[in-house]
């Protein structure tokens, strides 16, 4: 059985050592693995390399389509697993795209994982759209959810989808996290967090942008924004170290 990953190279799957970039575990020393596909599409989205595919026509700010074949790579769940396992770092990020849509591969692949290193400690970023695997569940420490407003551009009712933000709010090993790219943004999370009651302690704000002159500007006004609500504010720390590159 097989597992999608997106690539840095065409057939070099994206797999890298790093400090991870953003919310509660910002400038920690961890290991990356990219997995291909994404259920949303968002306008701005830094990783579209992993969705938007040649004949996919959502809308995005860059308007390019990439090659399935050079930017997606198949692999055998024993493969990617000696792949993260040749990283020596004890915590691994999941990233995509979506991971969670391919949640019965990814529970394999973690349980091998986890048999090798059991110390490991196995973080997912998800939009927050899709339920997470009943074999996956138990093997995950943390969930870095990334719920997408309105000006990420999908429909509300794909983006936003109430069952799901409920459980997550629920999940203590759920973190928030929304990308802001305007003030405009900030009643949205207002509403979202009454709504579904998600703890401030929990819930990160970041801003949108992939140059450090455009986080540095929204950081300005979002740093204040969140010390005056009571939430958390996290940087894009990769953008600032490497730029908007892969593999980093």
């Amino acid at each position: 059985m097989s597992i999608v990953l997106a690539t840095v190279n065409p057939g070099e799957a994206e797999v890298f050592s790093s400090l991870q970039g953003e919310g509660l575990g910002l400038g920690r020393p961890s290991v990356f693995v990219r997995l291909s596909r994404c259920n949303l599409a968002c306008r701005w989205c830094d990783t579209a390399y992993t969705w938007r595919f040649s004949g996919d026509n959502r809308p995005h700010r860059d308007e390019v389509a990439f090659e399935r074949a050079e930017n997606q790579i198949a692999m055998s769940e024993e493969d990617a697993a000696a792949l993260i396992l040749a990283h020596p770092e004890d915590r691994l990020v999941i990233t995509g795209g979506e991971p969670l849509l391919q949640g019965a591969a990814l529970a394999r692949v973690v349980a091998l994982l986890k048999a090798a290193r059991p110390a490991l400690h196995v973080e997912i970023e998800t939009n927050g759209t899709v339920a997470v695997h009943p074999a996956l569940d138990p093997l995950v420490d943390q969930f870095n959810v990334s719920p997408k407003l309105a000006h990420s551009g999908n429909d509300a009712a794909l983006a936003l989808v109430p069952e799901r933000l409920a459980e997550w709010a629920l999940d203590a090993r759920a973190w928030f996290k929304f990308v802001v790219a305007s003030p405009a943004d900030l009643a949205e999370i207002s509403g979202l967090q009454d709504r579904f009651g998600i703890a401030s302690d929990h819930l990160f704000v970041m801003p949108e942008g992939t140059a450090s002159s455009i986080l540095r500007e929204r950081s300005r006004w979002l740093a204040e924004e969140a010390l005056e609500r009571g939430w958390r504010f996290t940087d894009r720390l990769h953008i600032h170290l490497y730029g908007d590159t892969r593999g980093t």
